[in-house]
């Protein structure tokens, strides 16, 4: 891969002109092995309502964002996490609350709410749905 890239320009230092800003997520798909069965979780997890049914699958979301859980083979490792903001602490912990009570495998069992980075302002739960996709619910600049 070395010698494909030598001599070209670095072009991620470059500044690039783009006529247009992107916005909120409309929405994004993932392969699961019973979509059904996932809207069922991210209702009851994440409190996402179904949208529509399509061929071999169904739309979950809200006013903020759409998930298309497609009939397929989960591939988790092709994405490391999806992460939401929440707006301020409290609301994280009433999240972890609803998290546990629901039985979802949420991370760092006893410090579950954590900072995204070492360093970071930002905190942070980490959880995984049936599938092996991994989520994270966070407070931007600690939002208390």
């Amino acid at each position: 891969m070395r010698s494909l890239l030598a001599g070209l320009p670095l072009i991620w230092n470059m500044k690039v002109k783009v006529p247009f800003k992107l916005g909120v997520v409309g929405h994004f798909g993932l392969a699961v092995r019973d979509p059904k069965k996932s809207a069922r979780w991210f209702e009851r997890a994440l409190g996402l309502q179904k949208q529509f049914d399509f061929d071999e699958g169904i739309a979950i979301g809200n006013d903020n964002v759409t998930i298309a859980l497609f009939k397929g083979n989960p591939s988790p490792r092709t994405i490391d996490h999806m992460s939401f903001h929440l707006p301020n602490m409290a609301t994280l912990r009433k999240a972890l609350a609803h998290l546990k009570k629901h039985k979802v495998d949420v991370e760092d069992p006893g410090h579950e709410i954590g900072p995204e980075a070492e360093g970071s302002k930002n905190m942070g739960i980490w959880f995984h749905d049936p599938d092996g996709y991994r989520w994270e619910l966070s407070v931007q600049g600690r939002g208390d």
